[in-house]
């Protein structure tokens, strides 16, 4: 096995130089991207329809094609999924990620192509072992398993020649043979659907093994911790696995969970790798261990343009390539992409924090913020308040959501927080005024709405014992896979309906 783990090792950092060679050259990269995909799309359907052989520039590609939502993309997606081929892309397509993001009850069924799979997906596989064992020589990674959170597949309903499933499922179902040797639960667990029975079966058929690094969301691996706890009695993760060496984590923002899984897994030797790899494609690696934010990845054949949040509004909002994106400016995120996507606006919203390399990090999503009385407040920038919050106050915290609360009748309006505690803070008054100090010292326009309570008041917040989400998700049968709890919403809608949910099981 150490020999094994010699070769990996080995052969995985060949990659570093590729990836050196594109932040080099990073406009050449994306213009080779464009092309190619071009070429690929202009027998489909849809490069017919938008005159592809016409296009000779990205210039005209803009004007050519509408930046897309789902829901402007979903007749093509429908038709491909019904079984038509050549709509999108001209290889087959039979597999089809579903995003369900958020608790909506509407979802979207990304196409999955074998391009989309090995030269994005997988590649970000690779390259995220590439630059960790490029980043920790010593290694020892591939001497055990790496323990990975799935999601779930079925038969697609409308042609059973396709299949759908959360992109970890998809991308497990079709993992090339070398991976899945160092995988583990078994695929009939990680695929599971029922997600209590999961977590006690990888809890018991994991707990024997040599497990050296972790895959998955925050939330469902301290379930599966915490279960591990349990069975062992035991407070310390590595006295179950002591090789583990590194966690790698996404989906959501770390921040609220870093000192949680410092306490769970309490080593200086272990490692934490962010990864941003959506339904859409695998974006971008945090390839820095002592930087939180994260490399644009550019060969992957993905081709990205970034709309400016402020243009979003418009009937035909100006996008821009990576040679026109400025700092610290809030973008949402376009791409077109080998599974067939162009320009779809995927939904999420990013800054860039370096441009030389391209580094990001992601902020939220377009239609998860608050901005009920001008105070454009981000995830980002309640994620990093909150993490600041209970480090200063020695709390932990497991998931949250904020909503506004809006002017009434002699009084103003405020922000309503539910948040759901590992550990509670102490003092409650306290950690509410800590909170809001630290959201106004991130946010200046929160800070000028809260300037002598003129606009805003401080914030109300419900402090709630841990697992009051799950058992919300699970009343509406949405426990597990992508389906969270979205971190802000602009509405009372979502924060209604918990509150009703908290006070109906209370009663």
């Amino acid at each position: 096995m150490h020999l094994f783990n010699s070769l990996l090792t080995w052969f995985v950092k060949h990659r570093i130089e590729q990836i050196e060679s594109f932040t080099r050259h990073p406009v050449e990269t994306q213009t080779d991207v464009f092309q190619y995909l071009i070429q690929k799309g202009v027998n489909t359907e849809f490069g017919k329809e938008h005159k592809f052989k016409k296009i000779k520039s990205i210039k005209d590609f803009q004007e050519a094609v509408p930046i897309r939502d789902y829901e402007s993309i979903k007749v093509y997606i429908e038709r491909t999924m019904k079984g038509e081929e050549n709509v999108l892309w001209p290889s087959k397509i039979s597999w089809f990620a579903k995003s369900s993001g958020t608790t909506s009850d509407k979802s979207k069924f990304i196409p999955i192509t074998k391009e989309g799979l090995d030269d994005c997906h997988y590649k970000g596989g690779k390259d995220l072992i590439a630059v960790y064992c490029n980043n920790y020589e010593d290694t020892k990674l591939f001497t055990g398993k790496g323990l990975i959170m799935g999601g779930s597949n079925q038969i697609n309903q409308l042609n059973e020649n396709s299949r759908y499933g959360d992109i970890s499922a998809v991308m497990m179902q079709n993992m090339p043979f070398l991976a899945s040797l160092i995988r583990t639960p078994e695929l009939s667990i990680a695929l599971m659907d029922d997600w209590e029975e999961k977590i006690q079966l990888i809890a018991e058929t994991t707990s024997k093994q040599n497990v050296t690094h972790l895959v998955g969301v925050p939330t469902w691996t301290i379930v599966l911790i915490n279960r591990l706890f349990e069975m062992h009695k035991i407070d310390n993760l590595l006295d179950l696995w002591p090789n583990l060496e590194l966690y790698i984590h996404g989906g959501v923002s770390f921040s609220p969970y870093r000192e949680q899984f410092k306490q769970l897994i309490p080593s200086k030797d272990m490692h934490y790798m962010e990864t941003y790899n959506a339904s859409e494609g695998f974006i971008a690696i945090q390839n820095d261990p002592n930087e939180n934010d994260l490399l644009l990845m550019l060969d992957y054949g993905i081709f990205y343009e970034f709309v400016p949040m402020s243009e979003l509004k418009n009937e035909k909002p100006k996008a821009y390539t990576l040679d026109q994106v400025e700092k610290d400016v809030n973008y949402a995120l376009v791409l077109s992409s080998n599974c067939g996507l162009w320009r779809y606006l995927i939904g999420d919203t990013v800054k860039f924090t370096n441009l030389n390399p391209f580094k990001i990090k992601i902020t939220g999503r377009t239609k998860h913020f608050i901005n009920a009385f001008g105070e454009e407040v981000m995830v980002d920038n309640t994620d990093e308040a909150l993490a600041k919050t209970c480090k200063q106050t020695s709390s932990n915290v497991s998931d949250y959501t904020v909503a506004p609360v809006y002017f009434s009748e002699g009084s103003n309006g405020s922000h309503e927080w539910l948040i759901e505690f590992k550990k509670i803070p102490e003092n409650k008054d306290e950690f509410v005024r800590i909170l809001d100090k630290h959201l106004q010292t991130v946010n200046s326009d929160y800070e000028a709405k809260r300037f002598k309570d003129m606009a805003l008041l401080l914030p109300k917040v419900h402090f709630l014992s841990e697992g009051t989400f799950n058992d919300w998700l699970k009343s509406k049968g949405k426990l597990g896979g992508q389906n969270k709890v979205p971190r802000l919403s602009n509405n009372r809608e979502l924060i209604d309906e918990i509150l009703k949910f908290i006070q109906q099981t209370s009663a």
